[in-house]
């Protein structure tokens, strides 16, 4: 029996609720039908958002959407995408399928989108091709109430009040698709840039940094060194690919060991977020900045007979695994990770909800955020959980078991816990320090590990209440049954 101590009378930092946050690019059907469809579609919509995908959104409380970009932001140019719509620009999404882009979906709709969502905007701001001066008016279109030539603009365009925009992206991926630039010559470039972003009255930025690729330790380096003090955060961006980047494997169609490959990548996480810090810390002693993890989730190669520019895979057990193995983490590191925005939100890469005309599927990966909602804004637990080691290659090899707990303001305990195995249950003894269980609830997610929602069976996976536990004097015991993610709520 696996012992598992949660020491109730040990917080250790708030879990931001930004931690569970999301990512829309313009990229396939991310934007245009999977959140935008316009205010004549036959889809039921409020000023073309889709009713039914925005309800979704609620339920697992989205807190905060990062949009236009990705690699898009760096083409992206504001202008395009405001006034009547049958006046925009069309363009070629040069990234993306070389769809075209008719930017029909701008500033005014994303805003609405997060009014909608009742989440915060992160705005990503274009460094790789556009101005200093672009980047500047749009922070004063969106954020200056008073009298300039960007607000004039706004309120034509029908916005009579300035937005509240707290966090704003200095560029995306400078080191690849936002330029190819080295980190000294990006980190001068954000100061500069920065400099023009203004804290508008009644409006402060919270301004991001592009930060470093995988383990591109080089880069966290060099941009800190140069621009640290100018920042309120850095970013991290990191997929999980089974195959690699050239071959990364399908989505459903995977064996055993595979599987344990992807655990094992997806662990890395804890890893690259340990060693980008100690680095951090070598230029920001009092630990200011703060580790973002604006992109990340798995990707794999594109279904068949779908446009492979748009990136649109399946959902199985294995992505709901890795969703709660990175949220974990994210939990355990919240006393400096305050922000992660999972890719993406509809229709591309690791999505929650797929769409098909009129039709959407909650995928497994959805069900893990509705069962991690609790955590938002909770405060971190010690805890730790006993483990062996389980794998079929000696190089691969996880531990089996995987898990994060808070407490919340009413005084509930949360723990989420996931089992890496796929052919083992494991019985659990967990043990409250400080707290007597008087209630509890659970839910779980599990299934086969290739499992997953269609458009013709959409709860396949789906959570199921558990009520196979008991309560004892110090705590609860259970038994957590192969490949699946629970999560308890202790009163």
């Amino acid at each position: 029996m696996a012992k598992y101590i949660i020491n109730t009378e040990k917080k250790l930092s708030k879990i931001n609720k930004e931690i569970y946050g999301h990512f829309s690019e313009h990229l396939g059907r991310c934007i245009y039908e999977g959140l935008y469809v316009g205010e004549d579609s036959d889809i039921p919509n409020v000023n073309g958002m889709r009713k039914d995908v925005i309800e979704a959104l609620k339920e697992i409380k989205v807190p905060v959407l990062r949009w236009p970009g990705g690699c898009f932001a760096d083409e992206y140019h504001w202008k395009d995408g405001i006034g009547p719509r049958e006046n925009r620009k069309k363009i070629i999404n040069t990234h993306w399928g070389g769809a075209v882009e008719d930017n029909s979906f701008g500033t005014h709709e994303f805003m609405e989108l997060c009014r909608q969502l009742e989440c915060e905007p992160y705005i990503n701001g274009n460094l790789g091709s556009g101005t200093v001066q672009e980047m500047s008016e749009w922070v004063e279109y969106l954020t200056f109430n008073g009298v300039s030539p960007m607000a004039e603009l706004r309120k034509q365009n029908g916005q009579e009040e300035a937005w509240k925009v707290k966090y704003f992206g200095v560029g995306n991926e400078n080191w690849g698709c936002g330029g190819n630039m080295t980190p000294e010559f990006y980190g001068n470039m954000y100061r500069r840039y920065q400099t023009y972003c203004r804290n508008y009255p009644g409006n402060k930025l919270y301004k991001i940094a592009c930060g470093p690729n995988v383990e591109d330790y080089n880069w966290t380096e060099g941009v800190m060194k140069v621009a640290a003090n100018f920042m309120d955060a850095l970013t991290l961006h990191y997929y999980t690919h089974p195959g690699g980047w050239l071959n990364k494997g399908p989505a459903r169609d995977f064996d055993d060991n595979t599987w344990y490959i992807t655990m094992k990548k997806t662990l890395k996480m804890d890893e690259l977020i340990n060693n980008h810090l100690e680095i951090m810390n070598k230029y920001d002693k009092e630990e200011r900045v703060d580790l973002i993890i604006d992109e990340w989730g798995s990707w794999y190669d594109v279904e068949a007979g779908t446009n492979p520019g748009f990136l649109y895979q399946q959902n199985t057990m294995r992505d709901a695994l890795i969703a709660g193995i990175n949220l974990n983490i994210f939990n355990k590191h919240s006393n400096r990770v305050k922000m992660a925005n999972l890719a993406q939100i509809v229709n591309v890469l690791q999505s929650v909800i797929l769409t098909e005309g009129e039709k959407i599927i909650l995928t497994p990966t959805y069900h893990v955020f509705n069962m991690y909602k609790d955590h938002q804004e909770a405060m971190l637990l010690e805890s730790y959980i006993e483990t062996k080691e389980i794998g079929l290659e000696e190089e691969n090899l996880v531990p089996n078991l995987h898990e994060s707990s808070s407490m919340d303001e009413s005084g509930r305990v949360i723990f989420t816990i996931n089992n890496l195995s796929i052919t083992e249950d494991y019985k659990v003894e967990a043990e409250l320090l400080g707290k007597k269980p008087i209630k509890v609830s659970a839910s779980i997610l599990n299934n086969e590990m290739t499992a997953y929602n269609t458009f013709d069976n959409p709860d396949v996976v789906n959570i199921k209440e558990f009520v196979d536990f008991k309560i004892t004097e110090v705590g609860i015991n259970f038994t957590i049954p192969k490949c699946s993610v629970m999560r308890f709520i202790i009163e």
